[in-house]
């Protein structure tokens, strides 16, 4: 199967169904912010190394976390109250601290500079947000995403503390489910998440939840101090 080139000065994709049996929709076209955000309200995202052209994917298997299935341990709920949080405070701190993260069986990182200037821009613009775990007023954890609609499309998270992003991760679910959200896609299936509560489903269903969640509409509410 041939993979299609997008092109630079046309914003269409092919649907997400059509991508090959790896997952591949397309590759190349560019980072605008009009590109990304018809991606992610597609069901679909750019995920590739530095020396790589732009490739876009839509996973056969998708992860998702539906935000009543959360799974708050005692551990964790205790772990919790030791850290402050913000929301959007320190965006480009968090996607560079998430870029230097060493994953297992990784080398380097897919989050280029080209990849962080464009989150940042989308940040700046309101589509991109970050939740920071702070502990004696030091950036200790945190996490980003993408919001289309009632979805919150997450992309990386960084730790330098135990529970630090976890707990990140556990008040943004407490503070989508007060806003009226959806769900949260995880894109690819890890254990980590799933330890947490997120589920597999297939391509079909994500894409059909997707396609009612963005359409509704969910006033800006980022610009608060978060509270447990």
């Amino acid at each position: 199967m041939n993979i299609p080139q997008l092109n630079k000065y046309d914003l269409t994709f092919p649907h997400a169904m059509q991508a090959n049996k790896d997952g591949i929709v397309a590759w190349g076209g560019d980072l605008s912010p009009s590109r990304l955000i018809k991606a992610y309200q597609n069901g679909i995202f750019p995920w590739y190394n530095e020396d790589d052209p732009i490739i876009w994917w839509s996973p056969e298997i998708r992860l998702i976390m539906e935000l009543d299935d959360f799974k708050l341990s005692r551990s964790l709920k205790k772990s919790m109250k030791k850290f402050t949080y913000k929301f959007d405070t320190n965006f480009q701190e968090v996607i560079k601290k998430c870029a230097s993260t060493k994953r297992q069986h990784q080398n380097g990182t897919w989050l280029n500079g080209e990849m962080i200037e464009a989150y940042i821009t989308l940040h700046n613009m309101g589509h991109a947000h970050s939740v920071e775990s702070y502990l004696d007023g030091k950036l200790v954890g945190g996490l980003y995403g993408v919001c289309v609609g009632g979805v919150f499309c997450g992309e990386s998270m960084f730790l330098e503390v135990n529970d630090a992003s976890k707990a990140a991760y556990a008040t943004l679910v407490q503070h989508l489910k007060k806003w009226g959200y959806e769900f949260i896609d995880c894109q690819v299936p890890t254990d980590h998440l799933k330890s947490l509560g997120a589920k597999e489903v297939a391509r079909e269903y994500f894409l059909e939840r997707l396609k009612k969640s963005t359409l509704k509409q969910i006033t800006n509410i980022w610009d608060i101090n978060p509270s447990i």
